[in-house]
């Protein structure tokens, strides 16, 4: 099965003495349970789906550099939680 391009996975794991959920290699920070990460990765992942105002972000490309972009608000990814 082939994900949409803005499709996006979060995924619960054993982290810093707990569990925690990630995106891509980024931790979020340690639950005392599985069931509370997992709680936790389902919020972040609903609220990717809520639409905001267009807004201007500043962020750091890979090389180093940093870069100025407007986002749309309506513009959301497809988010989910992995059945890890």
């Amino acid at each position: 099965m082939t994900l949409p391009a803005n499709h996006i996975t979060y995924h619960v794991g054993p982290h810093d003495g707990g569990w925690a959920y990630r995106l891509d290699d980024v931790w979020s920070e340690p639950f005392a349970t599985h069931a509370a990460a997992r709680a936790a990765a389902q919020q972040a992942a609903r609220r990717q789906h809520l639409s905001g105002q267009p807004s201007e972000i500043l962020y750091q490309a890979q090389d180093g550099s940093w870069r100025r972009e407007l986002v749309g608000g309506a513009d959301r990814p497809d988010a989910a939680v992995a059945k890890d």
